[in-house]
């Protein structure tokens, strides 16, 4: 009996260590140059630029912190309509680049054939020239004496354009009309890409599919295409509303003085009024506001994921 339990002790292996964790660390140390990154150039000067917009003084005896929240109510108080048409020229474009990206990616990704990445590179191609001077080329395209300022006028299109109160007469530049046209223009890959990217991954057996049920095109587009390219039209949405709201080359260059956007205020409290808080403030609302309307819009949409 004695030998038996023996024998059978000597046959048992003994248990194994656990084996050490090895490089525990190592997905944090990967993570930190991007985290010194976010810390360097993104949470340092949103917390400078808050600091900066409860102070108070001028520049000549200096800013102190002083905790003058007044500030806030002073701005929004003196440049709310900034702010709204600011929101209200960005939301704009932001549909004009879905009405006019939707179609153009959806081309792209299922009908361009062996010409898809040529119609990607003529996309991006914008970006190969400076923001400034493609904004610069609407107002030669927008000249009084232009061709379409000519055809806009000939088909009565200026007419129609000064009833919905985008222009004030005749003239294409220096408008509302303008303005929006610039930020369309230039935000328009922004929406483009990732439209392409969404719509290039839907499987088109099951717009088929939906044809073969007696789904008619528009129920197809409405039941089947729309709600999977969901993602990137938030994605694209987004990518054009954020910038387009704090823009300020297009409403200076195509418009006029009631269009100035709240970009073009903050740029001139900064720069040449030199009134420091009142521009963090006004920096500092518009961030906060985008933030709100972006964390609304994307659970509104059911991609919280997103956030």
């Amino acid at each position: 009996m004695v030998l038996l339990e023996t024998a059978r002790g000597a046959s048992t292996p003994a248990p194994a260590a656990a084996p050490r964790r090895r490089g525990r660390w190592t997905p944090y140390l990967l993570l930190l140059p991007g985290l010194l990154w976010l810390v360097v150039f993104f949470v340092v000067p949103t917390l400078s630029l808050a600091s900066q917009s409860l102070q108070t003084g001028d520049v000549d005896t200096g800013y102190v912190l002083t905790w003058h929240v007044q500030n806030y109510a002073d701005a929004v108080g003196q440049y709310w309509p900034q702010f709204a048409r600011s929101l209200g020229y960005a939301a704009t474009a932001t549909v004009g680049t879905l009405l006019l990206g939707y179609p153009l990616a959806w081309f792209i990704a299922h009908r361009s054939g062996r010409f898809k990445n040529l119609l990607l590179v003529l996309v991006v191609a914008p970006f190969f020239t400076n923001f400034l001077i493609r904004t610069l080329a609407w107002q030669i395209i927008l000249t009084d004496d232009g061709v379409v300022t000519s055809f806009a006028r000939w088909s009565h299109l200026t007419s129609v354009l000064q009833a919905v109160g985008l222009t004030a007469n005749d003239s294409l530049l220096s408008s509302k009309f303008a303005v929006i046209c610039g930020l369309t223009y230039n935000f328009l890959p922004f929406m483009v890409l990732p439209l392409y990217a969404n719509l290039e991954r839907l499987d088109i057996r099951l717009v088929e599919a939906a044809g073969d049920l007696y789904a008619s095109p528009v129920q197809a587009f409405r039941r089947v295409v729309w709600p999977l390219s969901l993602p990137g039209v938030v994605a694209g949405t987004l990518l054009t509303f954020i910038p387009a709201s704090g823009d300020f080359i297009n409403s200076r260059l195509l418009g006029n003085t009631q269009t100035v956007m709240i970009g073009q205020v903050i740029d001139a409290q900064f720069l040449r009024v030199l009134d420091y808080p009142i521009a963090a403030a006004l920096s500092f609302i518009l961030m906060m506001t985008i933030v709100v309307i972006v964390v609304v819009y994307v659970r509104r949409a059911g991609t919280e994921e997103l956030v």
